[in-house]
């Protein structure tokens, strides 16, 4: 048997589970306040209070952190990597470290190899946001100075889409999925044969999120930035963390939204239903990738628990394939799957 502890950093939570081969045995989720965090201006002091949390409250339930087989931590936004599950080294840590985007999966190695350190089981990561299987062409912007990045939700659009073929009975290696993540963030690919082929950067493409912006006019935006009203570090703000819901309704609480605009708030519907339209958009434009020949629209993520939104959502694209809700994320057991298929022997861990 192999005892495996997961761990899954948000940008509002930190959530870890124990698992006992496939089992979970107890799953975990602290709550963090904006407030709370701002008392950890750096990455390693933030990875170090978030360190401190887990063993504590193992502590408390009396788990031992030296008995797991394994440490498997939500990787960060590295650089281009295939799908897999790969050691914790110095160059993990030093990408997650330096990497481009602020994003807490970051935190993920960190706190992994912290543990390992000082515990002595191997830490790992597995399809982190930066896992990359597309072809050249999807990588095509429109200028040579600027490449598509395609980073996505990988680790939960594997895990959705390998659930859905196991219960269907079917080949992941020989479908055509069109998988939306739809929560915090938002990512929209077509799965092609066991790979993710093209996908909506979840950074700063496809649609607006609850504080992300998404696409952009791109002449306007660039009078926005030379316009001398905002900073760099404010555009980026603008674009990641105070865009989408959060800069047209001053919320980023979809619940919040979704009362307003079915209690007759004009304002509120309007920008829901652009926001439905535009996810919509995107499920329409990956379909067109494999030709029409889509065989399931998986719909996964925090936001689909609302029925109202799925309703809404399915009636747009319904037309394109067979469709089917996965609410939320089974994050912390796609982390626990991908290091328990290495240690089985059933997969060999990659190197960064």
């Amino acid at each position: 048997m192999y005892k495996i502890l997961a761990i899954n950093p948000g940008s509002t939570s930190t959530k870890f589970g124990v698992f006992e081969d496939e089992k979970l045995i107890k799953e975990y989720k602290v709550v963090h306040t904006a407030e709370e965090l701002k008392q950890y201006p750096t990455m390693e002091l933030e990875a170090q209070y978030r360190k401190t949390l887990i063993e504590e409250m193992l502590k408390k339930d009396k788990i031992s952190l030296g008995s797991f087989s394994a440490y498997s931590c939500r990787g960060g936004i590295l650089k281009p990597i295939e799908s897999g599950t790969y050691f914790v080294d110095d160059n993990v840590i030093f990408d997650s470290l330096h990497s481009p985007v602020d994003h807490p999966s970051n935190l993920g190695s960190l706190i992994g190899d912290a543990l390992s350190k000082q515990y002595g089981p191997k830490a790992y990561i597995t399809d982190p946001p930066s896992t990359f299987e597309a072809p050249k062409i999807a990588t095509i912007s429109g200028l040579p100075q600027i490449e598509r990045k395609l980073r996505c939700h990988a680790l939960n659009h594997k895990a959705i889409a390998k659930k859905y073929c196991k219960e269907k009975h079917l080949d992941y290696n020989a479908v055509n999925l069109i998988v939306a993540h739809i929560g915090g963030g938002i990512s929209v690919g077509i799965h092609h044969n066991g790979k993710i082929i093209d996908i909506t950067d979840a950074t700063g493409e496809g649609s607006f999120s609850p504080e992300r912006a998404g696409s952009l006019p791109v002449l306007q935006f660039a009078d926005l930035c030379f316009s001398g009203k905002y900073t760099h570090k404010e555009v980026r703000k603008l674009l990641v963390g105070n865009g989408g819901f959060t800069a047209y309704l001053q919320t980023n609480d979809v619940k919040e939204i979704i009362r307003r605009a079915q209690s007759g708030d004009e304002n509120a519907k309007l920008y829901f239903d652009a926001f439905v339209y535009q996810i919509a958009k995107d499920v329409g434009a990956m379909a067109t990738v494999v030709n029409g020949k889509v065989d399931a629209i998986l719909l996964t993520g925090g936001i689909c628990y609302s029925q109202y939104f799925t309703d809404c959502l399915l009636a747009r694209v319904k037309w394109i394939a067979p469709c089917f809700i996965y609410p939320g994320e089974e994050e912390l057991q796609a982390l626990n799957q991908g290091v328990l298929a290495v240690l089985k022997g059933e997969e060999k861990a990659k190197t960064y």
